[in-house]
């Protein structure tokens, strides 16, 4: 298979570079190696593109594209709207343009699409809370409430059929990208498969950026022998997968596209729920530091649960995490050593 990689030289594309080299793939990488993450700009050589993905161009005898590149990080301040719609919306636009005749396409999108996670009120059953109010969060009370009777509600593993829900600029580019690779899709009869990966981390995550995730900010106050400051009361629910099993997963897709429908979501998570002060104490164990802080902080635009069902994904495609929570997080910690 001949494979155009957009975004391959950031921390997912890294891996998913090296898994499809490993299944014997050829494999052209495009980048921007945009200054906000990357140290460095290369020079253009064979296999690899350095450009933008809003710069027009015509790909001859590609395959298969798999579109990882997108300004990413929490996109909940309003000043960095417009670079999330131009790089993300616009840039999936040119890209989808420029496809030609290559009718196969995996697509990176994100968790952040559904917005809250799911939620269950035992009176009135699945609901849908709205964003959590700043006086409610001011005075500690964290869990959202039944929208319909105030009633304390049970978190659960949302499924890819919950409706969507974008609550910032990232969130609604990310989903925005959908929408256009569907359409795309009808309109050319290809074939889409929008992955909505989790919290990824693992070796290569980015350190003190706004793309590092949670557990490299973790990592980073371990070794400067500071304690991991943790948000809210530590409970928020969240599904972390080993960006080696994001890596399988893409591939695995990429390599099915041709059996699949015009376009099909999937959840990329590791089915397993921990949270955030869990990982934060699971980090320090490993890396024999201080013990976290608890602080009662919270970002607005925040979620408080979002876990992942990813039975689809393993039953349709046969895709299976290979990595748990304590040797992911081993395996990150030896990669910084």
């Amino acid at each position: 298979m001949r494979v155009l990689l957009t975004g391959g030289a950031g921390f997912i594309g890294r891996h998913v570079h090296d898994q499809l080299r490993a299944e014997g793939h050829e494999v052209t990488v495009l980048d921007s190696f945009r200054p906000d993450v990357h140290a460095y700009r290369p020079e253009p050589r064979p296999g690899l593109i350095v450009g933008d993905v809003r710069d027009p161009r015509t790909f001859e005898g590609i395959d298969t594209v798999i579109h990882l590149a997108a300004k990413v990080g929490l996109g909940v301040h309003l000043n960095d709207i417009d670079d999330y719609v131009s790089s993300n919306s616009l840039g999936t636009a040119v890209l989808l343009k420029s496809l030609g005749t290559v009718r196969n396409l995996v697509y990176a999108s994100s968790m952040v699409v559904y917005g809250e996670g799911r939620y269950d009120c035992d009176e009135h059953g699945q609901v849908a809370p709205g964003p959590r109010r700043t006086e409610d969060l001011d005075a500690g009370r964290f869990e959202p409430p039944c929208p319909l009777c105030g009633a304390p509600l049970r978190p659960g593993l949302v499924t890819e059929d919950a409706v969507p829900d974008p609550r910032n600029a990232y969130a609604a580019s990310k989903l925005n990208g959908e929408h256009l690779a569907a359409a795309w899709a009808r309109e050319t009869c290809g074939r889409v498969t929008a992955l909505r990966f989790h919290n990824v981390y693992g070796p290569g995550m980015p350190r003190n950026t706004p793309y590092a995730g949670v557990a490299a900010i973790f990592r980073s106050m371990l070794e400067r022998g500071e304690k991991p400051r943790v948000f809210e009361d530590g409970g928020q629910r969240r599904d972390f997968v080993h960006v080696r099993d994001v890596a399988a997963a893409v591939t695995l897709s990429a390599a099915a596209l041709p059996q699949q429908p015009a376009f099909r979501a999937y959840n990329v998570g590791s089915g397993t729920v921990t949270t955030i002060g869990e990982v934060a104490t699971e980090l320090a164990r490993a890396y024999g530091g201080p013990a976290p802080i608890v602080t009662g902080e919270y970002r607005l635009g925040d979620v408080r649960h979002i876990t992942a069902s990813s039975d689809r994904l393993k039953d349709e495609l046969g895709w299976k995490p290979a990595y748990d929570l304590q040797t992911g997080l081993e395996d990150l910690l030896r990669s910084a050593g």
